[in-house]
């Protein structure tokens, strides 16, 4: 499991939040259930992101993105677990918001 937290715009936007918060497993790990609805946007980096969210009250329970098939994530919201593991990775953060502290230990992207 990688989790991660990403500051993209898109992110910002689709979460209602300063980032987005997620959990990510090998595909062949997870096993999903019940019903859902699909909806395709593409990321800042140009990739097809397929969102699964619950028809009933729209949040986001799981992803996968275009470029890398064989990796499914879950936001980490989903979880409601208030001890679920801190984030290890960073990405896009030119695009944080400058009042948002991110933990000096985390690896982040060069974006």
């Amino acid at each position: 499991m990688r989790i991660s937290i990403c500051h993209c715009l898109a992110c910002q936007r689709r979460t209602g939040s300063t980032f987005g918060a997620q959990a990510r497993f090998p595909r062949n790990a997870v096993e999903t259930t019940g019903r859902s609805s699909q909806y395709v946007r593409t990321g800042e980096s140009g990739n097809a992101i397929t969102f699964s969210f619950c028809p009933t009250c729209g949040a986001t329970v799981w992803y996968w993105l275009g470029q890398d098939p064989d990796t499914i994530a879950v936001p980490v919201g989903a979880f409601a677990d208030p001890a679920f593991p801190p984030p290890k990775f960073s990405v896009y953060e030119s695009r944080r918001h400058p009042w948002v502290s991110v933990p000096d230990d985390l690896e982040n992207s060069p974006w």
